[in-house]
């Protein structure tokens, strides 16, 4: 007979307690982004070779061999993928600064003419000089960014680099004492609450993964999406265009918008002469982000977390309030498992049938204890 009710959602005070925690754990992943950042990387890799690791086990390997045969394979995949990256090109004509400036360039000039199109439609436009002011200003402003912002992006990604060589690091460990971890956080748990613990670790974990293998499958169709369209309006390099755009996607809003720029200044430069290319860049973009929010994302992380959309959006500016772009990746899946813990630990708390089994353990562990000091 089951004593405890598993639909049962929480109340408005347990809520109350997990928006709080989830903003204050935010807030100190802020303080400490230098290890926040490689341990995200460490878990969504460590739910991708989960599968496989997994599978080896059921073969017959022992867990350090699965766990190293899987981390050497992954290894060398990536080794070879950076290879084939850098010796793409043998001889490149242009350096990646003066390919930086071509695109640039190429932007200002679809703005440009852009804002010439809106002043001829909008004689009203013509009179506040609207394309002259946008083509000063974005011209001081990209001249200001190649001199001044970019060397310190260059120095904060370099700085950067170190920590991230942890995310493989960390993924070897979760993959090999994942399950030791587990073990060690259930035996400090009392009897009578050890059933619904190990519920608690099962749904965490359950959570955490639907969440980052629904990310990882919403990427892999943006990426396809958006390339097929790219390619078929003759963007150049669409595959790799798709896959930066579907990963900066991962950032709520501000990776959109970052990803649109970057595939407009790329079909402004590749068609000067034809600005349609670029508007149907955009509409390709603007589609598919109408397939995630209506078709993708109910099918991959909707499933995953069970939020409702209010909250879902409140949390998003929240986290970007609180903890900045970090905020923005981080605050989703922090919820989702800072739900599931504070759901169960309600549920725990507020069971008067635990709560009297717990009383009890704890009265007959005392009288057992004290049984041969009566006299």
């Amino acid at each position: 007979m089951n004593l405890l009710p598993t639909q049962q959602r929480g109340g408005p005070v347990v809520w109350s307690g997990i928006i709080a925690a989830t903003c204050g754990l935010l807030f100190l992943l802020q303080q400490m982004l230098f290890l926040a950042v490689p341990f995200l990387l460490g878990i969504v890799l460590y739910y991708i070779l989960q599968p496989p690791t997994q599978r080896l086990i059921r073969m017959g390997f022992s867990q350090n061999a699965a766990t190293f045969m899987v981390g050497t394979v992954s290894l060398l995949l990536v080794a070879l993928a950076v290879l084939a990256a850098v010796y793409w090109k043998s001889a490149p004509t242009t350096s990646w600064q003066e390919m930086l400036g071509i695109y640039l360039a190429g932007g200002l000039e679809f703005v440009r003419h852009t804002m010439v199109a809106l002043e001829q439609q909008f004689p009203l436009l013509k009179q506040v000089a609207l394309a002259d002011t946008v083509n000063q200003r974005m011209s001081e402003f990209t001249g200001d960014f190649i001199q001044s912002h970019l060397t310190d992006i260059l120095v904060t990604v370099v700085a950067w680099l170190p920590s991230l060589l942890l995310a493989p690091f960390l993924t070897f460990f979760f993959l090999r004492d994942g399950l030791r971890f587990k073990k060690f956080l259930a035996r400090a748990v009392p009897n009578a609450f050890f059933e619904r613990t190990l519920c608690l670790l099962h749904e965490v974990d359950q959570t955490a993964h639907r969440y980052f293998k629904g990310l990882i499958r919403l990427t892999v169709l943006d990426t396809a999406v958006l390339a097929l369209g790219l390619w078929a309006i003759g963007v150049s390099s669409p595959l790799v265009l798709g896959l930066i755009a579907a990963l900066l996607a991962w950032v709520p809003y501000v990776g959109s918008i970052v990803g649109c720029m970057l595939v407009v200044m790329v079909a402004s430069t590749d068609a000067p002469s034809q600005p349609s290319v670029a508007y149907m860049a955009i509409g390709v973009f603007i589609l598919v982000r109408l397939l995630d929010d209506f078709v993708f994302m109910p099918l991959t992380l909707g499933r995953s977390l069970h939020i409702h959309p209010l909250i879902t959006v409140l949390m998003i500016f929240i986290g970007g309030s609180v903890a900045g772009v970090a905020g923005l990746m981080l605050v989703l899946p922090l919820l989702g498992v800072v739900m599931v813990i504070g759901e169960t630990l309600g549920r725990l708390i507020t069971d008067p049938r635990l709560r009297a089994r717990h009383r009890n353990a704890m009265a007959l562990r005392t009288k057992q204890a004290s049984y041969d000091l009566t006299s």
